[in-house]
């Protein structure tokens, strides 16, 4: 089975050299001997072993009958989408980590390769090296899924838990975090939430079975969480986790990214650096989570391997992946129901508890400060009431 990788960056030379490190194994379990016959770049490598199969035309390999499998692993939307298109069009399999890409485009994809005899494979789009697509599509396809909730992104991981554990400030975590190639040198999509957004997309679009776009869901990042913040969290006896939170009730479908106050009963508590925890709940099963290295070369270069050798196994025998490109019936923004943390000036606690009900409470690192956590409201309730106040940081708790 001859195959080409678009892309010669950290994922696409993780393919590489797992397809050539893995040889024997990959064989044996694709059923066929698995090649790299092209590789795609712009740039050249001398004296580089992809040197052999590199070529800066992607119509070579388009045009080549050979090439049954492709993996993109370039990012971003173009040329990757074009690409794909004209790959899949052609009846060639498609393997991709380009989570941004699948967010957008993961539905019409795959309707595009059910019509080509080909598939669309996405595994490493979310989690890195953990199976968390596969897992939902096959091993928990008996269950309904009723929630999602995880730490997806490492980067902010990393950053919350060296702010907990060994108290830095966040722009010293960051920075650490940038030396150690854990975060960008624009770190903006991390911080900001973006990438975690693109794959709370992808899964609740999966939960659903229907199309749940990024502007669907509300987004917050990390870069408001101050150390006062984690003091007090650890007071409460809780870690600030940025996560991704995804419902269905009703066939209703709600999705948010943004930081929640965990607690050491939820399994996600002991995620910790750069690991992603995912806990998928479902009505038969229950809980069930993910656990493992979210991103990196290898780990995510393993799971696009995975389904390069489920592409060679199952060729011609389009998957069944239950996404339709029809919208997923969203709920109303604001009505979700949980509590809340809350972080305010001393002489405005007695005013607070009021309005809002205490149910726990810790004094703040700085004096003259106090954080407590609410009675349980919807969203709505809970910020009609905290604009009366002068909240110094308001963060959700995870129930």
């Amino acid at each position: 089975m001859k195959i080409a990788i678009l892309g010669f960056g950290t994922v696409g030379s993780g393919v590489f050299d797992v397809i050539n490190m893995n040889s024997e194994i990959i064989a044996k379990r694709a059923g066929k001997p698995i090649e790299v016959k092209y590789v795609l770049d712009l740039r050249d490598f001398p004296g580089n072993p992809v040197e052999k199969v590199l070529v800066h035309d992607v119509n070579i390999i388009l045009d080549d009958p050979e090439v049954k499998i492709i993996a993109e692993v370039m990012g971003g939307m173009e040329p990757a989408f074009e690409f794909t298109k004209k790959a899949l069009s052609r009846g060639k399999s498609v393997c991709t980590s380009n989570k941004e890409l699948v967010a957008a485009h993961g539905a019409e994809l795959i309707e595009l390769a059910a019509k080509n005899n080909c598939d669309y494979y996405f595994e490493a789009s979310v989690g890195g090296g953990i199976p968390i697509i596969r897992s939902l599509c096959d091993s928990l396809v008996g269950d309904d899924i009723l929630e999602i909730k995880g730490i997806v992104n490492g980067t902010t991981n990393y950053i919350l838990t060296r702010m907990g554990e060994d108290g830095l400030d966040f722009n010293v975590a960051l920075k650490e975090a940038q030396d150690n190639g854990y975060a960008e040198r624009n770190p903006a999509a991390d911080i900001d939430g973006i990438d975690a957004q693109r794959k709370a997309a992808i899964l609740a679009s999966l939960a659903a079975g229907a199309q749940v776009d990024c502007d669907d869901i509300p987004t917050e990042g990390i870069t408001k969480v101050t150390a006062e913040d984690i003091a007090a969290a650890k007071g409460l006896g809780a870690k600030i986790k940025l996560l991704v939170n995804i419902r269905r009730d009703d066939e209703k479908v709600s999705a948010m990214v943004a930081p929640f106050l965990v607690f050491e009963n939820c399994q996600l508590y002991h995620v910790n650096n750069v690991f992603n925890g995912i806990l998928v709940t479902g009505n038969a099963t229950g809980d069930v989570l993910f656990y493992g290295k979210g991103a990196g070369k290898l780990p995510t270069a393993g799971a696009v391997a995975g389904d390069i050798i489920e592409a060679a196994k199952y060729y011609g025998l389009p998957s069944d992946t239950i996404w339709s490109r029809e919208k997923a019936n969203m709920a109303k923004q604001g009505s979700s129901v949980g509590r809340f943390y809350v972080r305010l000036n001393e002489n405005e606690a007695m005013e607070a508890r009021k309005l809002l009900g205490v149910t726990a409470e810790s004094a703040s690192s700085k004096s003259g400060e106090v954080a407590f956590i609410t009675e349980a409201m919807s969203e709505d309730d809970f910020n009609s009431k905290i604009a009366k106040l002068n909240a110094l940081s308001k963060i959700r708790v995870y129930d």
